[in-house]
């Protein structure tokens, strides 16, 4: 007798977890909602500190890696290990934060400054490391702190996740304080202003920025203000995502043969019932974003160097309490100004001071773009050779080398576009037959 096909079942959706947590949300006070919020992640930490092997984790400085760090250490008995990395280029540099938070908390601290050779280095195992064309910029630090963490623990605990749940990225605030007026407006006039500050070159909104003291540190603000003058005419929020997380706005004019997606990372869109537009980002970063290129990164990365990575974060009883939480807690106008996870922060506020840790979002960058003008120069000019690309057949040549002309000129900062390319051709390289 043939046996029964196996039922597939889901143990687990994300999506369910946060239909449910808006559909009933927590109506404490915020003193009751830090308190809870508290109470579970000192569990979850608590829980995902037992190990027979020794024990660290990653420290940025930001607020998600600090809070974890800051649990940790209220549970400890030792110091806790701590790592970070730090980069002399000026706009990339968090070191000297994660140093601070590490000396006030206690630790047992080690950081690494990394330079362009050693970058250099790890950029030749990419396609080895990942297995496939990753092309996130990121997983050159993710793998050096990685490595760094490697030599004195092989378990370390991160702060992934804390973007996703509790409203951190830049285009969560943004879509608060920008998407309803923004959607608001007749079609005409938003595709009339669109058009209008992209006659405007990058550096000169740079240059005004900085005239007006806007997006003080943000050594990218002109290409993000021009990446958002182009999604101003997005037709709904999903269109406003999509361009977001987007490196190239027409793959078929890039790709040969190519067409974008269904979805976000080729899903069908989910329905999300009941979510409100910042709800709805910051749903499909989780259930993309973070599962394909956070996890991935951090979690290929470390098994390259045999480390251990957990993430307490994505505990499912933090997961399910951070989508009960009102948007509020989140998001928090205050002033001419909107913080970001802001109940996140109020229990870190508990065991850090607020100065050391109030500052714009930096994320985990690395200066590729500087260095793909100087010392990756000759490795990524091999790979964009026109005719390679042309003979390859992957590639429409022509965008590609406008784009990498534009770069190298400095009229434009390509340098995550470019990243792309460069990392599916390098994946292609060393899988020659």
């Amino acid at each position: 007798m043939e046996e029964p096909a196996p039922a597939i079942q889901c143990w687990w959706s994300g999506a369910a977890v946060a239909e449910r947590g808006v559909a009933e949300p927590f109506e404490g006070s915020d003193t009751e909602a830090v308190d809870t919020l508290e109470a579970l992640l000192t569990q979850a930490i608590g829980q995902q500190m037992v190990a027979d092997v020794p024990l660290g984790a990653f420290l940025s400085g930001g607020v998600d890696s600090s809070t974890v760090v800051a649990l940790m250490q209220a549970q400890s008995s030792r110091p806790v290990r701590t790592c970070s990395i730090g980069f002399s280029e000026a706009g990339y540099d968090e070191a000297a934060h994660a140093k601070a938070v590490a000396r006030h908390l206690g630790t047992e601290h080690t950081e690494l400054y990394v330079t362009a050779a050693q970058a250099q280095a790890v950029v030749a195992r990419l396609p080895a490391i990942y297995d496939e064309p990753f092309a996130d910029p990121s997983q050159i630090p993710t793998f050096l702190v990685s490595e760094l963490a490697r030599r004195d623990v092989t378990v370390s605990l991160s702060g992934d996740g804390g973007d996703e749940l509790f409203a951190g990225y830049n285009r969560h605030r943004l879509t608060a304080d920008w998407w309803p007026t923004l959607s608001a407006l007749p079609t005409p006039l938003r595709r009339a202003g669109a058009w209008a500050a992209l006659q405007i070159a990058p550096g000169a909104l740079d240059w005004l920025a900085r005239g007006l003291r806007i997006g003080q540190g943000d050594a990218r603000l002109g290409e993000k203000l021009h990446k958002a003058a182009g999604l101003a005419t997005s037709r709904s929020v999903d269109d406003l995502y999509l361009g977001l997380v987007s490196q190239w706005p027409d793959p078929a004019a890039v790709v040969v043969g190519g067409q974008e997606a269904c979805g976000p990372l080729g899903r069908p869109w989910p329905e999300l019932a009941g979510l409100s537009d910042v709800q709805r980002i910051m749903a499909l970063d989780m259930l993309g974003y973070l599962s394909d290129d956070i996890l991935a990164k951090v979690d290929r990365a470390a098994m390259a160097v045999s480390l251990e990575t957990r993430v307490p974060l994505l505990d499912p009883a933090v997961v399910a309490f951070a989508w009960r939480l009102p948007m509020h807690l989140k998001l928090r106008r205050e002033g001419r100004r909107t913080t970001t996870k802001w109940a996140l922060r109020q229990v870190l506020y508990r065991h850090v001071p607020q100065a050391l840790i109030e500052r714009p979002k930096m994320g985990f960058g690395v200066p590729i773009g500087a260095w793909l003008r100087g010392p990756l120069r000759e490795w990524a000019e091999t790979l964009l050779d026109p005719l390679r690309l042309a003979r390859e057949g992957f590639f429409e040549p022509a965008p590609v080398r406008r784009a990498w002309e534009e770069h190298l000129s400095g009229r434009r900062d390509r340098q995550y576009p470019l990243w792309c390319v460069l990392m599916f051709q390098a994946w292609l390289e060393a899988n020659r037959k």
